[in-house]
C-alpha cells in the first residue's frame, strides 16, 4: 500500500499531495476532496492510478476555467494555455471538448464579441479584424461569418473618421502626399479599397491646398540655395526633381522656379 505523507495547499486551490512512495501528485480541491487525501491514509495501486489520470484531467480543468475567468478565449488560446501548464496533449484535447460540452469555449461566439469591441473601439478595418482573428485561431469561415457584423455603411463611418483624424496631423504636406499619406494609413488599418476611395472622396483639402503654395515657396528656396553650388540648368533640374518628390504639382514647380531665376538675374 502507498501512504499519503503531506498535503500542502497552493495557490488557486490546488494541493501538492506527497506519497510514501516518493511521489508527489499535483490535484485539485475536487479530486482531494472526493478522494479523501489526507496525511496517514493509504491507498492501493489501483486507487493511486484512478487518482493520477482523473487528477490530470481535472486539474488541467481547473487551470482552463481560472484562465476564462478574466475573459472569452479561443480554443487555440485554451490548448496553448494547458501546454504551458505542462498538461499532457491527449488531457488538454479532453478538456476543450467539456469545456465545449459546456458552452465556454465557442470561437464564433469569441470573434463576434471580438468584432464587436473592435468597432466601437478601434480604428481597424476588416482585413485587420480578420488578420488578428487568425492569429487567435479562429477559423477563417467563423472569422468571416463574425465580421459580417462590421457592415460596409459602419466600415465606410469608421474609415471617414479615421481619414480626417490623420488629415489634422499633416502639415507642411502638399495635396498629393497628404492624399497618398491618408491612403497608405487606411490601407495598412485594414480597410478595403473601395472604402479607402469613398473615405478620401469626403476629404477636404482647401486647408492643405491654401498651406500648399507657402510650403512649396519654403521648401522650394531652400532646394534652390541647397542647390545654387551646381550650374544653372542642374539647380533648376535638382530643384525641380525634389519638389516634385515632395508631392507638388508641376505647373506649380515650374512657375516658382521661374521666379526664381528671374530674382537670380536681377
Amino acid at each position: 500500500m502507498i501512504t499519503v505523507t503531506k498535503v500542502k495547499q497552493k495557490r488557486q486551490q490546488f494541493y501538492e499531495v506527497a506519497l510514501s512512495n516518493g511521489q508527489t501528485l499535483r490535484l485539485s480541491e475536487d479530486i482531494v476532496v472526493r478522494y479523501r487525501l489526507l496525511k496517514g491514509q493509504e491507498l492501493s495501486e489501483a486507487d493511486l492510478a484512478a487518482i493520477e489520470k482523473e487528477g490530470q484531467v481535472d486539474l488541467g480543468f481547473q487551470f482552463a476555467l481560472n484562465y476564462l475567468s478574466y475573459q472569452l478565449r479561443t480554443e487555440k488560446e485554451i490548448l496553448t494555455y494547458l501546454k504551458d501548464k505542462e498538461i499532457p496533449s491527449r488531457d488538454r484535447q479532453t478538456i476543450v471538448v467539456r469545456l465545449k460540452e459546456l458552452n465556454l469555449v465557442d470561437d464564433l461566439a469569441y470573434a463576434q464579441s471580438f468584432v464587436r469591441t473592435q468597432i466601437r473601439t478601434s480604428d481597424k478595418g476588416p482585413k485587420v479584424l480578420q488578420q488578428k482573428l487568425r492569429q487567435k485561431g479562429v477559423a477563417d469561415v467563423l472569422a468571416e461569418e463574425a465580421l459580417e457584423l462590421f457592415t460596409p455603411t459602419a466600415q465606410q463611418e469608421l474609415a471617414s473618421k479615421t481619414a480626417e483624424k490623420a488629415l489634422h496631423k499633416l502639415h507642411g504636406k502638399s495635396q498629393r502626399q497628404a492624399q497618398q499619406k491618408i491612403h497608405q494609413t487606411l490601407l495598412t488599418k485594414g480597410f478595403l479599397p473601395d472604402t479607402i476611395k469613398a473615405a478620401l472622396a469626403e476629404l477636404s483639402f482647401e486647408e492643405v491646398a491654401a498651406a500648399e503654395k507657402d510650403n512649396l515657396e519654403i521648401q522650394g528656396e531652400k532646394f534652390w540655395r541647397k542647390n545654387s553650388r551646381f550650374d544653372r540648368d542642374k539647380q533648376r533640374q535638382k530643384t525641380k526633381q525634389q519638389l516634385y518628390q515632395k508631392g507638388f504639382n508641376l505647373d506649380d514647380i515650374s512657375t516658382f522656379i521661374t521666379q526664381m531665376e528671374e530674382a537670380s538675374d536681377e
